[in-house]
């Protein structure tokens, strides 16, 4: 059995010898609580949501006569009722609702300078907290139209420009309201000016820092790899880049130890391969200085257990030779007390760095038929 709402149980049913409802409340007898509550919503008074129909497919008469209503008077009257709602509206930040109403106040079209140029400001201060602020630009702009030394007008707009970052246009239009101002002996809104060119200079002065540093850190970056180009060039040494680098070369770069210093020791990041084990080493840092000896002597310092591996048995650190790709695609042994310095500047045969890093090929002597088994061409094609 359906349960009864309050209203349902409290509603007025006439016994024998009781009076009838009055005729204005007779219709609402047999309607529930749902559909009185949608009639109640029809009149005005009670609408908490707008529903312009009778509830039969016609108009809500009321509805319409209250619209009527506001459109009744003179045209400067009909405005100044819109905008004083406007103003409730903006009282109460119901911005958006405030700006319908300025703009319904517009529409009537009222031949009154001074209220048009009121509900444009108006207007402009409501985009303004939208941060509609192109609008707000040009509600400013279409008041000064109507009224040109209006001083809120050139705030708000120059606030506006503040805020889309365009100082100079908000810098330009405080210092004439402020001259405006100074001319005429006006005293009223000054403070905000000056305090509104305050902020945009300090904006200019925090912006033209940043600007310095950047532009700072960029000659920096600039000082930098010219030194480097111009290392590299003193040096003989040759780069070659191949089609796909290893990856964790992505963000590695050759430096110089003194960063704008041509003749202070280069630095590297080293690839470190062992081509008989399918694996390989990657050393952050390795210096022009440093011999293959030093690198696999470092690499190699490893607990027993290593070695015992499978295929690691010979990987002794004075079993091992080092090999370097050449510029004609060949393979060439490198003594292993050379420094990288001494073997990068050689000019025959000339030795490249590969992807801005050094790559070396270690392998035990036992494996000498590694040479014989080096592809040539197809190390040739793997480059750029």
């Amino acid at each position: 059995m359906e349960s009864s709402s309050e209203w349902d149980k409290k509603r007025y049913v006439p016994q024998k010898g009781d009076p009838a409802l009055p005729p204005q409340l007779a219709d609402y007898s047999s309607k529930t609580t749902e559909e009185v509550m949608k009639d109640i919503n029809r009149l005005p008074l009670f609408m908490t949501q707008l529903d312009e129909t009778d509830g039969e497919g016609g108009e809500n008469e009321g509805l319409e006569a209250l619209k009527a209503l506001a459109y009744e008077g003179e045209p400067d009257e009909v405005a100044s009722n819109f905008k004083n709602q406007g103003n409730d509206c903006y009282k109460s930040k119901q911005y958006q609702d405030a700006v319908q109403y300025y703009t319904k106040a517009l529409e009537v079209k009222c031949d009154d300078a001074a209220i048009n140029a009121s509900l444009y400001l108006n207007r402009a201060a409501c985009n303004l907290e939208l941060k509609n602020y192109r609008r707000c630009i040009n509600d400013c702009k279409l008041a000064l139209l109507l009224t040109a030394d209006n001083v809120k007008a050139y705030y708000r707009s120059a606030k506006a420009y503040l805020a889309l970052g365009k100082l100079d246009e908000a810098s330009e239009l405080v210092d004439f309201a402020l001259k405006q101002q100074e001319e005429h002996e006006v005293k009223q809104d000054t403070r905000a000016l000056e305090i509104l060119g305050t902020q945009i200079k300090h904006q200019k002065e925090k912006l033209e820092e940043q600007e310095r540093k950047r532009n700072q850190r960029e000659n920096a970056k600039k000082a930098k790899e010219a030194a480097l180009a111009v290392a590299l060039t003193l040096r003989g040494y040759t780069i070659i880049h191949t089609k796909e680098p290893f990856g964790i070369l992505q963000d590695k770069k050759i430096t110089l130890e003194a960063e704008t210093d041509v003749e202070s020791q280069m630095i590297f990041p080293g690839m470190v391969l062992y081509p008989t084990l399918d694996e390989w080493d990657f050393v952050e840092q390795i210096s022009e200085l440093n011999t293959p000896k030093e690198i696999i002597g470092m690499l190699m310092d490893r607990p027993p257990e290593y070695f015992a591996q499978p295929g690691h048995g010979n990987f002794q650190p004075k079993n091992l030779q080092a090999y370097m790709q050449t510029q004609s695609g060949g393979l060439v042994k490198v003594g292993k007390n050379l420094g990288f310095k001494e073997i990068l500047s050689s000019k025959q045969p000339i030795i490249p760095l590969m992807d801005n890093s050094l790559r070396i090929y270690v392998v035990p002597k036992q494996d000498g038929d590694f040479l014989s088994q080096w592809n040539k061409t197809k190390a040739l094609s793997e480059r750029m």
